[in-house]
């Protein structure tokens, strides 16, 4: 029996969210390249695999959140035919226009 009965829990905890960062990654790679619209499926889908295991959990939210919005308004805030609203001016959103730039 060991000494202290919370030996090893914390390594499993901490598995645990490595292989739920993973699943979360792999399933909106999935979305960013099956978004309905082929445009924002090459888009979305190219960035997402080169960038995805780059971010943070807090920018991972806010693209999570970004990619819940219409194809069409993603595709026209991302290349810059349309503003992009305030609440959608966001570190990811920049990250993206960067993207389809080449910058």
């Amino acid at each position: 029996m060991d000494a202290n009965p919370l030996a090893g829990r914390f390594a499993i905890g901490e598995q645990c969210a490595v292989e739920a960062d993973d699943v979360r990654i792999k399933r909106l790679l999935y979305r960013s390249n099956y978004t309905g619209t082929k445009e924002t499926d090459v888009l979305l889908g190219q960035f997402a695999a080169r960038h995805l295991t780059e971010l943070s959990p807090a920018l991972l939210d806010q693209y999570e959140a970004l990619i819940d919005n219409s194809d069409p308004d993603l595709f026209m805030w991302i290349s810059g035919r349309k503003p992009v609203p305030a609440e959608w001016d966001t570190e990811v959103m920049a990250l993206l226009q960067d993207f389809r730039t080449g910058s």
